[in-house]
């Protein structure tokens, strides 16, 4: 036993992929009342294709600020984001972003909220839009619900509209902030595993932001840790556990441990 858990000990493991993501040294300070207050110091790492990285940190160490970073609604003080090589300066359909809230429209139906990226463009014709609409309900399970209002379904079935409305634009990058944090634990260990689905099904670049230490071992490739007094990225760690991860078993506990005292 002791042999097992040592091989699952922390460690940084480089990126081997091409990546499609690049973060290379980007700062972030506002200024408040004349004064710089820094919250990103010199963030550096990279996301390859399908791979998902957890961003983890305790509360007001900037994750959120990186992710509307990477999704171009912010700027960097210093340093460059780039997706596939070109450097991102403003949003774009190669990056989409899922809120912790839902932020569909609220008089589409299901079907329409999911549709309506592709309809509003210039995205294919009806029955092809219409067949790729079917797909993705299908594959965020909610084809008996395509008629219903946002009103008319529960918070984790919203996410699941929320999720299948930017994934079916094919975005290079799917950037999450913290999406399942205001549901109940059940429907939010269910809306993880159908994502970890979905994810192996179109084999999507996710940048997923959380503060649950389990949710972040549960989904990542590798884990990213944003130290709240620096804000520097402390490691980006490989989670070397199968899937599915078993919470009971003692390499999940062990490694589970030393990430919260690294945190």
């Amino acid at each position: 036993m002791k042999r097992n858990l040592e091989s699952i000990a922390l460690k940084s493991i480089p990126i081997r992929k091409k990546p499609v993501l690049e973060v290379v040294n980007v700062s972030k300070h506002f200024d408040l009342n004349g004064n710089a207050r820094s919250v990103l110091d010199d963030i550096s790492f990279s996301a390859a294709s399908g791979e998902m990285i957890c961003i983890i940190g305790r509360s007001g160490c900037g994750k959120t600020t990186l992710l509307n970073i990477l999704a171009g609604f912010l700027m960097p003080s210093s340093g460059v984001v780039k997706v596939n090589g070109r450097p991102i300066r403003k949003p774009g359909p190669d990056r989409c972003v899922i809120f912790q809230e839902d932020t569909l429209f609220p008089w589409l139906t299901v079907r329409e909220n999911i549709a309506f990226g592709l309809r509003s463009g210039t995205i294919g014709d009806k029955h092809s839009i219409d067949s790729e609409v079917d797909r993705f309900l299908t594959l965020v399970r909610l084809h008996e619900f395509q008629h219903y209002l946002p009103r008319e379904i529960s918070g984790g079935m919203k996410q699941r509209v929320a999720i299948a409305r930017v994934l079916i634009l094919q975005p290079q990058v799917l950037l999450m902030d913290e999406p399942f944090a205001s549901l109940d634990y059940h429907t939010r260990r269910e809306m993880q595993n159908l994502l970890l689905a979905i994810w192996m099904e179109l084999n999507q670049t996710i940048i997923f932001v959380t503060h649950d230490v389990d949710e972040a071992i549960t989904l990542a490739d590798r884990i990213a840790l944003i130290d709240k007094n620096s804000g520097h990225i402390r490691e980006v760690l490989a989670v070397p556990l199968s899937r599915p991860r078993k919470t009971e078993i003692p390499e999940y506990i062990f490694f589970r441990k030393n990430l919260y005292e690294s945190l």
